[in-house]
């Protein structure tokens, strides 16, 4: 029954991350326009630096069951963060051969999100 509650707050969760990154891309959308998928970018990278805030202070400073570790990392972050939405965006963009964006989509989700989480851990440590 444990994890019967655990998979059915896990789903909730989820889905609520789920329609932030909808918002939060057709926001973006709107703002920016959509020659450059910047809504998938921004959700990463806030993902990515909530990720590297809270691993670091479960792990360094609290004491926290590794169930709990993944509900909120798969669970919760799983649902706000989009790898596969990244990969669709970035082939999108290459077959339609516009070869600098691709570039820049994929460099931009891999090092801004290796510095967000960086400065999240950075960020837990001040705690």
């Amino acid at each position: 029954m444990k994890g019967y509650a655990g998979n059915h707050l896990s789903s909730g969760w989820r889905w609520d991350c789920a329609t932030t990154r909808y918002l939060t891309s057709n926001w973006a959308a709107v703002r920016f326009g959509t020659e450059f998928p910047m809504g998938t970018l921004l959700v990463n990278v806030v993902g990515d630096f909530i990720i590297g805030l809270f691993m670091a202070l479960i792990t360094e400073r609290l004491s926290v069951s590794p169930y709990w570790r993944l509900f909120i990392a798969v669970g919760f972050l799983g649902g706000l963060t989009t790898f596969s939405s990244f990969s669709y965006e970035a082939l999108h963009l290459l077959q339609n051969v516009d070869v600098l964006r691709t570039f820049y989509n994929v460099g931009l989700n891999v090092l801004v999100g290796f510095l967000a989480t960086w400065l999240g851990m950075g960020v837990a440590k001040l705690f």
